[in-house]
């Protein structure tokens, strides 16, 4: 497969939520190649927070796509509510899906790109029966549910083996990491295979703001060679 150049997607779960339509617009000028949306139920995941409300008004603020990653149990329940907010593409958790074969050609026949998350104790083999079927896998670098949260060095292992598995049968798939991106940890995820960098408080914390946020994981991608 071709070499996939690395995109920034700024998690809005550590923005600033009183100036959300601000701060996504500010992202995308900065240059992020999508907007992640983490939508939590308090029942998959110990947190809550947002829902199909927040996708449309993110949708109005920015032209890029927004990725929406449900950790919720029943995603199959509310699918069309996110499509119809504007998500581009929807994840669900393997964890939450009792069948997930089902689940995720729901999501391609509502038009978004159909997408798994695999939790750090989930092995990356517990896809191999629906990887035809995907665009996106989030491999989740930390425990879901909170943000702030520093990456499993662990983790990637596990990226470099999914990146074989879809390489081996030449598939069309972005490879997400989801947790503790920093400018440290992303040559590390990108180097295993990975080329989504889902990352939320090194963009939006950033004590020089979400411009310099962007532009030194820009900076870090760059420093390995990686377009």
């Amino acid at each position: 497969m071709p070499e996939r150049p690395i995109k920034i997607a700024p998690s809005i779960l550590a923005a600033n939520f009183a100036r959300l339509g601000e701060e996504v617009s500010s992202a995308e000028a900065a240059g992020a190649d999508l907007i992640h949306i983490d939508v939590m139920d308090g029942r998959f995941v110990p947190n809550i927070t947002m829902g199909p409300m927040v996708v449309t008004a993110v949708r109005r603020c920015v032209s890029i796509p927004l990725d929406v990653h449900l950790m919720i149990v029943e995603p199959e329940r509310y699918l069309e509510q996110f499509a119809g907010s504007g998500a581009d593409s929807i994840t669900v958790h393997l964890e939450a899906c009792a069948h997930l074969h089902r689940v995720l050609g729901q999501i391609a026949e509502l038009g978004c790109r159909a997408g798994v998350a695999l939790n750090p104790h989930t092995p990356m083999n517990a896809l191999s029966e629906v990887l035809h079927l995907l665009d996106v896998i989030n491999v989740m670098t930390v425990n879901p549910g909170f943000g702030g949260q520093r990456f499993i060095a662990g983790m990637s292992n596990k990226i470099s083996q999914l990146r074989a598995a879809v390489d081996e049968r030449d598939l069309n798939i972005d490879i997400e990491v989801d947790g503790g991106i920093t400018s440290k940890t992303l040559p590390i995820a990108a180097a295993a295979g990975a080329n989504v960098m889902i990352a939320g408080t090194c963009i939006f914390g950033h004590e020089r703001g979400i411009v310099a946020g962007i532009q030194e994981l820009r900076e870090a991608q760059i420093s390995m060679g990686v377009k």
